[in-house]
């Protein structure tokens, strides 16, 4: 919330530009000829060793294709890259600058957006970005109910599901009111990670949808005063009723969605939240959950939203960090990020308009019994405007922080 407000005030101070690429530059070739010898520091979290290892596959492969080299600069939040920017920006230094790519969320994307902190629009010189399956897929050119417009390029899908394991239970709750029935009924057995995680913001989201009158205000940004205080109150009553069933009483939180699973994985809790539906097969497949763990979903639907990269304005290597994100939306990259025991990664690819060898490397993909058909995950609802989640996480930690 801080980063933001220091965001919106510098841009306000200074009036932040960024001009936009030109033609030539954004040619393929001359792209991929100017990436060569380049080394991209991409700023992307580091809290799943399945994702790390990825990275570094990814990096090796970009090596080998176009001599690039990648630097893993591993995150626990977004905000520690765009605050790095913020910064250079700050100092005058609009080139040569520390972050090359950023594996953003939607609202710092909004905010750097905003103040045109990012580099572009260039996905339309990506040739992997026609592969893309927009018509299917349409949070691939939507962030946040914020227009993309060429600024990010979209990399995998995120769709709300929970874990649990079908030898512990049988029933699992399929609302939110039934949530707080089964908490009720199995105290200390279920948690969800403290906000700022987006797990536990995006747990708070699919609260307020199910239980706002007006789910569709929550597409609109969030207003001051009295409207806030009246759209948030049932989240903030159902949290009350909740948090005393919560495992340690609703008093201590997770600090994040691995250490949730870990907590599933050791016993301490029934479920556990995930933001990809293939989770509970990719992370039984490593050993890090038992074999009877399964997935639900939500009568209601879930949130779900496409992950994007995105280049600051100021990037020391533009065209290598062009070439990785290229890659990233390749048949290639897309068909290993969602096999199980690599990742398990939603693609964001149109898989039935590839060519017959992109094709194939998807149909290859094991199948696994923790895995739902995509026509079992249900409706998928919209996150709300960035701006719900920035004041709904200060007010959070204001109730419940400690």
């Amino acid at each position: 919330m801080r980063l933001l407000r220091a965001i919106a005030l510098f841009s306000a101070v200074l009036g932040i530009s960024a001009p936009p690429a030109s033609a030539e530059a954004l040619k393929w070739d001359v792209i991929a000829a100017k990436a060569k010898d380049q080394t991209v520091y991409w700023n992307a979290w580091g809290g799943d060793e399945r994702i790390n290892a990825y990275i570094a596959w990814a990096g090796e492969r970009i090596w080998n294709d176009y001599g690039v080299t990648l630097r893993h600069v591993k995150l626990s939040d977004t905000g520690e890259a765009v605050s790095r920017v913020l910064a250079e920006k700050t100092a005058g230094r609009d080139s040569d600058g520390s972050v090359d790519l950023i594996w953003i969320n939607g609202e710092n994307f909004a905010a750097m957006k905003r103040n045109q902190l990012l580099f572009g629009p260039f996905t339309q010189a990506l040739p992997n970005f026609k592969l893309v399956d927009f018509a299917g897929k349409p949070t691939t050119l939507v962030d946040f109910t914020v227009p993309v417009e060429g600024l990010e390029a979209p990399w995998g899908m995120a769709k709300i599901n929970f874990v649990y394991d079908s030898a512990r239970i049988q029933t699992p709750p399929r609302s939110i009111p039934e949530f707080l029935d089964w908490a009720k009924a199995n105290k200390g057995r279920f948690t969800y990670p403290a906000p700022p995680d987006f797990i536990g913001s995006t747990f708070l989201k699919q609260v307020m949808i199910e239980l706002t009158p007006d789910p569709a205000a929550l597409q609109k940004p969030a207003p001051e005063g009295a409207a806030f205080d009246t759209a948030t109150a049932p989240l903030w009553s159902y949290l009350e009723a909740l948090h005393p069933h919560l495992w340690r009483g609703g008093k201590i939180f997770p600090a994040s969605g691995t250490a949730q699973m870990q907590m599933l994985d050791d016993g301490e809790v029934d479920i556990a939240i995930s933001f990809y539906p293939s989770d509970a097969a990719s992370l039984a497949q490593n050993g890090r959950l038992p074999e009877s763990a399964r997935i639900f979903v939500l009568e209601g639907g879930t949130i779900g939203n496409t992950h994007f990269v995105a280049i600051p304005y100021n990037a020391r290597a533009k065209e290598g960090a062009m070439v990785l994100a290229n890659f990233l939306m390749s048949p290639e990259a897309q068909a290993r990020k969602q096999d199980t025991a690599v990742w398990g990664d939603q693609t964001v690819l149109d898989v039935a308009g590839l060519d017959p060898a992109g094709k194939k490397r998807f149909d290859a993909l094991p199948a696994h019994p923790a895995l739902l058909p995509p026509e079992a995950l249900g409706p998928t609802l919209l996150e709300p405007h960035p701006s719900w989640m920035t004041r709904i996480e200060a007010e959070w930690q204001r109730r419940f922080g400690g």
